[in-house]
């Protein structure tokens, strides 16, 4: 989408969109004025403005518009936000498209330098996003391990950032046992990939590690075929890693910022990997395997250990993931549910999800729950021995390939819900949110 000032001459077939607090009506709108007046309740509150954006964009497809002229509001860096992310569309595989008629954002002639540059901090951000969604959103038979890798060369080749691949002979030479085992029935080899922003005056460092399950049938302990068709979205997390690699660079944000990958494919073969199966992780716990369809946290708990040993010194690691249906029943279909040890690191994710508007929760370990996932035959099980708690214990399994050193430096963000959801959100579509990158993008650099 075009985002650019006004000239001397507003552009023809061009709708004014405003704000008011003042309205009676929800809103008011009227072609033959060439203006849309929107009601909110604070020209303050950022994530009514994305909302309320996202409301204007509808009724202007709908009515045919090809661009928009925006307020001169202090808070317009949110409505382009909004405006960017509700007009997102997904039609790769479509072969006769219907295209959203809305083009072009035109701000006031006279913004300030401050919103022109806020502006287009929210335009990257937005961008940022969308990209995520439209690898969520792109098909198994399109991305898998290999390719998705090679979109994060050509990620970090654009945008300047270092990269580091690990292919299955490194994973091997790594003893990575546990992300090779979820990944061994698949033709398409696992891979781990390392992306680095490394700005040259860097106030912190912060590792961030996402679940890349490109595909997941569930393995050996396979899904039904009704629970398989979203499947495609297990690799939100680390989607949603490469989308937060973009918009720090993008922003260039004076944080280092280093993203690991997790990527591999979870089939059936004679390979497989199996339920009653030991595995030893990287850091030396050995795992009993209960349910292949427990996988991201095998892959994340090898990439974890690896993130800590490859950059030993950072102020905090946080892993994204569509870990666990039973995230969603916790708290839904629209929310993150965020795990880990430090009060003030989680009250912070929490701030940065209220500022970005990404909706999110926390639940409290216990070390009741921490006997859910003893295992009579080795260190642990990776799966709870009860249905309930299970978001809680996937998150206490994690913890077991954190170093004590750095278990107030982790943070766990379950994305079950709110990363692909089968239909239309506030300024979400169909399909995949991005979930995630908003939120961590805030809490960067709130650090």
């Amino acid at each position: 989408m075009r985002v650019k000032k006004v000239g001397s001459k507003k552009p023809k077939s061009c709708i004014k969109l405003s704000f008011s607090e003042k309205l009676k009506k929800d809103s008011v709108f009227s072609v033959e004025a060439k203006k849309l007046t929107v009601k909110v309740s604070s020209l303050k509150d950022r994530e009514e403005l994305r909302l309320k954006s996202a409301k204007a964009v509808s009724l202007l497809n709908r009515e045919d518009f090809k661009s928009v002229l925006l307020p001169d509001i202090k808070n317009i860096d949110a409505v382009v936000e909004g405006v960017i992310l509700s007009n997102y569309q997904f039609t790769k595989y479509k072969s006769s498209p219907t295209a959203n008629s809305l083009k072009s954002i035109y701000l006031p002639k006279k913004i300030s330098k401050k919103s022109l540059k806020a502006v287009q901090n929210s335009i990257d951000l937005a961008d940022s996003t969308n990209y995520t969604k439209d690898l969520i959103n792109s098909t198994p038979n399109e991305i898998n391990p290999t390719t998705m890798t090679k979109l994060a060369k050509d990620l970090a080749k654009e945008n300047g950032l270092g990269v580091k691949v690990l292919s299955e002979k490194g994973l091997k030479k790594e003893s990575m046992n546990l992300f090779l085992a979820v990944g061994r029935a698949s033709v398409h080899s696992p891979a781990m990939v390392k992306l680095s922003h490394r700005p040259k005056k860097a106030k912190k460092k912060i590792l961030l590690v996402g679940k890349g399950l490109t595909y997941d049938s569930g393995g050996l302990s396979i899904k039904p075929a009704s629970f398989m068709t979203t499947m495609k979205a297990d690799k939100s997390g680390a989607s949603a890693v490469l989308g937060v690699m973009r918009a720090v660079k993008k922003l260039n944000l004076d944080v280092e910022v280093h993203g690991y990958l997790a990527l591999a494919e979870n089939m059936i073969n004679g390979e497989a990997y199996r339920p009653d199966d030991v595995i030893v992780g990287k850091n030396g716990v050995s795992v009993e395997i209960k349910n292949t369809d427990a996988e991201g946290r095998l892959v994340l708990a090898d990439t974890l250990v690896y993130a800590q040993q490859d950059e030993k010194k950072f102020d905090a690691i946080i892993d994204i993931a569509t870990l666990t249906g039973a995230a969603v029943v916790a708290v839904g279909e629209y929310t993150t549910l965020v795990m880990g040890h430090k009060e003030e690191l989680k009250n912070s994710i929490i701030k940065a999800g209220k500022k970005s508007g990404e909706l999110i929760a926390t639940l409290p370990f216990n070390d009741y729950l921490e006997k859910m996932i003893s295992s009579p035959v080795a260190d642990i099980s990776n799966i709870g021995n009860s249905r309930y708690g299970g978001a809680l214990t996937a998150g206490l399994f994690l913890n077991h390939f954190i170093e004590d050193k750095n278990r107030d430096k982790w943070l766990h963000l379950d994305i079950a819900g709110p990363a692909y959801v089968e239909r239309s959100w506030g300024y979400n579509q169909f399909g995949a949110s991005g979930a995630g990158v908003r939120a961590v993008v805030e809490l960067i650099k709130s650090i």
